[in-house]
């Protein structure tokens, strides 16, 4: 699994964290003004240039260089300011307690899961907080993911193992508890979020079962099936992508 190769359609088509995100994650006192807030597997920075935007002081931490280089270029864009370091999310490097929050969108699924919950308790000050965020598509019947999720299964067989979620990762509870946070809380709610057919196009190429994995032969061939598809069964623009975001809030002791 490779983000990297696919870095490009990655930061210009997937949509990030919706507003209410955000907000809702400021009812636990998650970016606060003046924050010190890691973004571990930033990615394209989505989540890191979103706390910055709030006036959080940012750092956001990937292996990927090329996913890195894109943050960074969409940074400048839109003017935000967020330091970015290339690290993996179990070994960052980082000083002890130096982080009053730290979050993981998207990503806690591709981590040694309880060396990353240890390491994040580490990076943690006392009452720090750790948010696991998602933004799932949903394959709702006669939905257009629903629909993708089938094509991207005749191309890639391999990626069973990823079709057909809720968007609620109960596992990520037990991680936390073991991993020694407290008073875990989480929230759920569904958006659906729009994309137009060139912007669906590119996210689902950006996707782990289609770029990240394929050779390019083969994410040209499924582009191809995947345009045809939309213009036979979802002409309708923007389309309407169901998605479900899911948060889980775990707290580091205070002593």
């Amino acid at each position: 699994m490779d983000f990297g190769r696919t870095a490009k359609d990655y930061g210009r088509h997937r949509a990030g964290f919706p507003p209410d995100f955000f907000a809702r994650v400021a009812t636990w006192g998650v970016g606060v003004t003046g924050q010190r807030v890691l973004d571990l597997g930033t990615g394209t920075g989505t989540l890191a240039r979103g706390f910055a935007e709030r006036g959080c002081r940012v750092t956001g931490l990937d292996p990927s260089a090329s996913m890195l280089d894109q943050a960074r270029e969409l940074g400048v864009q839109e003017g935000v300011a967020v330091d970015y370091v290339q690290a993996s999310a179990e070994n960052t490097g980082l000083p002890d307690a130096s982080f009053d929050v730290i979050t993981a969108g998207q990503c806690w699924h591709w981590f040694q899961r309880s060396a990353a919950a240890k390491e994040a308790l580490r990076l943690l000050r006392p009452n720090g907080v750790l948010v696991i965020a998602h933004f799932d598509w949903l394959p709702l019947p006669r939905s257009i993911v629903e629909a993708v999720e089938a094509l991207i299964l005749a191309h890639n067989p391999a990626w069973k193992m990823m079709a057909g979620g809720c968007g609620i990762h109960w596992r990520w509870f037990a991680d936390l508890s073991s991993g020694g946070f407290i008073a875990l809380e989480s929230f759920s709610f569904d958006v659906d979020q729009p994309y137009s057919h060139e912007a669906w196009r590119g996210r689902i190429r950006a996707s782990a079962g289609v770029a990240a994995t394929l050779d390019a032969d083969a994410v040209q061939r499924f582009d191809a099936e995947h345009a045809a598809l939309i213009a036979e069964r979802f002409p309708q623009e923007p389309l309407k992508a169901p998605h479900r975001v899911f948060a889980l809030i775990g707290r580091k002791p205070s002593v």
